[in-house]
């Protein structure tokens, strides 16, 4: 049985099989399901950045290949950054799975020599359906660029495929029903996508969208103007509220009212979103085949559930083509043997599943399972979050000098006199109001606080303030706290971690410097309700923290000091914190009567006894030095009335003669 192959440049890179035979071009597939106006579906997915991710996507793709979708996409990642993997995907996807891929290939941070590398691997592994793409700016980057040697735009690679390789790939192309948030218009974002098309592009796969009108204009508009190809809709079924919203402030698409309206009455519960969302997009499909649209493309965000139900609602997919994923129960049809499964699934009970699965559906925090195959949505939550100008910024923040300065910027978001930060794009959630004073304090004294929760043991599911979930049960949470902090605070930390034995830490800098008192994932927000089993939702996983911290670390620069000229002081303060303090996050698993600020508090006021002996000792210092001055003064005093009394004698004696 073959091994598992473990590179650098991804997670997992399973062994490249090559396939003999190549794959049908996705635009001849798709003509023979118009023809017979038979409505049909895909799915993206994108690379995880975890092992164990991996393996979890490929179940998923074991799983969602039973719904027979006529392809699937993979996304290339921002900067090329997933680029090994995404082949990898997209090569075993092929091979073990049958699925037939449509690999995104972009034109950032790729060289020609690495685009000529990914296509001769696709040509050599029977690949010929392409999403050509300008890709986003890579992680940590504001405004996109073209790397030397490489491509400017979507339709300088579409030509160069075409020149190069002829008619071998089936090449898609991105379309934007309310226009691209980087083009001046949508005429003139019209004009672009002609020009892709005129290329050599076979078909268009949409931004996702949620305004069915927008979307129907924009075909009609691609008619009138000679685009031909086919076109499908992108459709990204309602996860959470929050989500949704920055997801299309990011995109760009519009919200239709009705949407938001109906969503204000339960936009904090996931579950009833989730619901919702499955109905309205049942309902907007409905529209769309209605209207002559056939293709209808899911953003699965590489989770099936919402997927499942929408195609099961719109009768695309029957109860018993669903098969439940327990890969030790042998091969899932008669053309896959067990043999060529091991490598990607481990055997797991069901509960450990079911409770894998519901992870992957809600809540509304941002840490996830590192096993999760849709983790990299840390990526979305985390970077570009603030989008105010650099004016505002610069209003807010101010011209920090010093770390104290910095601090000073902490406890105003706090006193709400700071509208946001780099780390949390919101006011400070209700909950923190139990913990407002201890968060004040942390700050002040250079713990910068950007992430945290009180403990909550057993309170209703409908809680105002701590409730999430449906209604009719309860939950509990750790108390987290997350924070910057110098490598003295942290070295206090560490020495008196044994006083409190209930505590875990996990402390990195941004050169990957760590220490940690777990190897192991910890639920820090779980709840129970009637009919199910117990859901944690929130966990605290010590290998996704050191995935979240480049982020974390990111944003210091990104956020903060790129407002400053790279010769000030407060460019050097910022940069100084980023480059010489450890993120550190505190875990009090005593969540019934633990204190988890209690061992902040010994060194605060360790910091405050030994700056009041300072105090005294300099106080002491200068009364003897007082003292002294006044010793001098009176030796000064009787040392000018012997000498004024000398002089005299002088002067007397000189007269005697």
């Amino acid at each position: 049985m073959d091994s598992t192959t473990v590179s650098s440049a991804s997670p997992v890179a399973p062994r490249r099989t090559s396939v003999s035979s190549p794959s049908p071009r996705l635009s001849d597939l798709i003509r023979e399901k118009e023809e017979k106006k038979e409505v049909y579906f895909s799915f993206e997915f994108f690379p995880p950045k975890t092992e164990q991710g991996v393996h979890n996507l490929y179940q998923r793709f074991d799983l969602m290949s039973q719904y027979k979708p006529l392809f699937i996409d993979v996304t290339w990642g921002a900067g090329g950054r997933t680029s090994d993997l995404t082949l990898d995907l997209c090569i075993n996807a092929k091979a073990f799975c049958h699925l037939e891929p449509n690999m995104h290939l972009t034109c950032t941070n790729m060289p020609l020599e690495q685009i000529d590398q990914a296509l001769s691997v696709c040509k050599e592994n029977g690949i010929r359906n392409i999403l050509a793409l300008r890709g986003d700016p890579p992680r940590g980057e504001a405004e996109w660029q073209a790397c030397a040697g490489g491509f400017s735009h979507a339709v300088d690679l579409v030509k160069y495929i075409r020149e190069k390789h002829g008619d071998y790939f089936c090449i898609a192309v991105a379309g934007y029903p309310e226009k691209h948030v980087d083009a001046p218009s949508y005429e003139q974002d019209m004009i672009h996508l002609k020009e892709k098309i005129d290329a050599g592009a076979d078909l268009i796969i949409t931004q996702l969208f949620y305004d069915v009108d927008a979307f129907l204009k924009f075909v009609k508009d691609c008619r009138e103007l000679g685009i031909n190809v086919p076109i499908l809709p992108g459709l990204m079924p309602l996860r959470n509220y929050d989500g949704l919203v920055r997801m299309c402030e990011l995109c760009g698409s519009h919200l239709p009212q009705k949407i938001l309206d109906d969503l204000k009455h339960f936009k904090d519960d996931d579950k009833q979103v989730q619901d919702y969302g499955v109905q309205q997009m049942i309902e907007m499909c409905k529209v769309l085949i209605a209207n002559g649209i056939y293709g209808l493309h899911f953003y699965t965000l590489n989770q099936e559930r919402s997927v499942t139900r929408i195609l099961l609602g719109l009768g695309l997919l029957k109860e018993d083509a669903l098969v439940k994923p327990l890969p030790w129960t042998g091969a899932r049809n008669k053309d896959k043997q067990e043999d060529v499964r091991p490598i990607y699934w481990a055997n797991r009970p069901k509960a450990y599943i079911s409770r894998t699965r519901d992870w992957d559906e809600f809540p509304n925090g941002r840490w996830g399972d590192s096993g999760s195959p849709s983790f990299s949505t840390l990526d979305i939550y985390h970077m570009n979050l603030y989008r105010v100008s650099s004016d505002k910024r610069l209003k807010e923040w101010g011209t920090p000098k010093s770390i104290t300065d910095i601090a000073d910027v902490f406890v105003s978001y706090l006193n709400g006199k700071v509208s946001a930060l780099p780390w949390n794009n919101t006011q400070l959630a209700p909950e923190a109001n139990v913990i407002f004073t201890q968060l004040k304090n942390l700050n002040s004294h250079g713990f910068l606080t950007i992430n945290s929760q009180p403990s909550v043991n057993a309170v209703q599911s409908d809680h105002p303030t701590h409730g999430w979930g449906p209604y009719g049960g309860y939950v509990w949470q750790k108390a987290y706290i997350e924070f910057f902090c110098s490598p003295q605070h942290l070295e206090s930390l560490k020495n008196l971690l044994s006083k409190y034995p209930s505590l875990q830490l996990q402390a990195i800098s941004k050169s990957g410097d760590s220490f940690s008192t777990t190897n192991s994932v910890t639920a820090v927000t779980w709840g129970v309700w009637p009919g199910s089993e117990i859901k944690q939702p929130t966990i605290v996983d010590p290998e996704i923290f050191t995935i979240w911290k480049d982020e974390a670390f990111a944003l210091w620069s990104t956020e903060w000091s790129d407002i400053y000229p790279k010769d000030s002081e407060s460019y050097a303060a910022v940069e100084n914190i980023a480059n010489t303090f450890y993120l550190v996050n505190i875990v009090d698993n005593n969540f019934i009567n633990g204190d988890i600020f209690a061992i902040f508090n010994e060194i605060i006021e360790s910091e405050a006894l030994i700056f009041a002996e300072a105090e005294e000792t300099k106080k002491e210092k200068i009364k003897l030095l007082e003292s002294k001055l006044n010793e001098l003064e009176t030796e000064k005093k009787k040392l000018a009335e012997d000498r004024k009394a000398f002089e005299a004698e002088k002067l007397a004696w000189a007269q005697s003669k």
